[in-house]
């Protein structure tokens, strides 16, 4: 009986492999070796292929990322057999247990410098990738933010590691939104849903400049200013609620661009910081005087 469908995700990758039915639908699974399948007999199996790094299971599919040794198109036929005759002859995807009491989350709430914006941070890691959601039509990969713009004072919503940073709308003061915002993250998460389907997330053109197999192909100094960014300025933004990303430097007017995302989008305060933070540290660091940044709000 033909019970895999084979799809193509965002990430090249990772290929899902989607069932007919539901194979897990109250809970989600990441396995990044064989030692950590103990719920999936099937996951275990897969492990024994080589080029198998990492294993989603959630919802009605089987998602794998590999290793760049193989090709998807060399292998994925193989692989969709390999679980189909593994289900048909009776073997468990996911074994079964009582339901998962909820894991207690604490979430609290952080002012950022754009008086727009405030910070939620949660006691547990949310996502492994920046999500960015300007509107609700760009929340594919993010549960949590479709939801979240349910709020009619949600504007944005920009999603990194632990923490959500939502902008809101002029019609709503923090004071009158932030526990109701905060309590439904905290439910949301409790209930064991995820914020972030890593496999559906889209990175930008401009979040591609800064991936390694484009970085060797940039001249050294915008090397280094990405360098610098990484480890000295993107922390300290992160703490903002915000990310900052390299765009472009100009040789000739030694005019660097960058990207502001989450908090620092739009914050009355960043052109401050561009100038009297940012512009002085590559300034001092790359021993160039000229330097002038310049932002393009994410």
């Amino acid at each position: 009986m033909k019970l895999i469908t084979i799809k193509e995700t965002n990430n090249p990758s990772i290929l899902k492999f989607e069932f007919s039915y539901f194979i897990s639908p109250n809970q989600s699974f990441e396995f990044k070796n064989i030692d950590e399948c103990a719920d999936s007999p099937l996951a275990q199996q897969l492990f024994y292929l080589p080029f198998v790094k990492t294993i989603y299971i959630s919802g009605n599919f089987i998602a794998i990322e590999k290793f760049s040794i193989v090709e998807w198109d060399d292998v994925k036929h193989e692989v969709a057999d390999q679980i189909e005759n593994y289900v048909n002859a009776g073997g468990e995807v996911i074994k079964p247990k009582e339901a998962p009491k909820k894991v207690p989350v604490t979430v609290y709430a952080e002012s950022t410098p754009n008086p727009a914006v405030i910070k939620f941070v949660a006691s547990r890691l949310l996502t492994k990738t920046i999500v960015e959601c300007k509107n609700i039509d760009e929340t594919e990969a993010s549960p949590l933010a479709k939801e979240l713009f349910k709020f009619p004072y949600v504007k944005e919503v920009f999603i990194d590691e632990n923490y959500i940073s939502i902008t809101k709308y002029a019609v709503s003061e923090w004071q009158e939104i932030t526990n109701e915002i905060r309590t439904f993250i905290k439910e949301f998460i409790e209930n064991g849903n995820i914020a972030v389907d890593e496999t559906k997330v889209v990175k930008s053109e401009k979040q591609d400049k800064q991936e390694i197999k484009n970085f060797d192909t940039l001249d050294v100094t915008s090397q280094k200013i990405i360098n610098i960014i990484e480890e000295y300025i993107k922390p300290a933004v992160a703490a903002d609620g915000g990310n900052i990303l390299f765009d472009s430097f100009s040789e000739t007017d030694k005019k660097v661009k960058v990207v502001l995302q989450g908090a620092c989008s739009g914050c009355p305060s960043s052109t401050f910081t561009l100038k009297n933070g940012i512009e002085n540290m590559l300034k001092e660091m790359l021993q160039d005087q000229d330097i002038r940044v310049e932002a393009l709000n994410g």
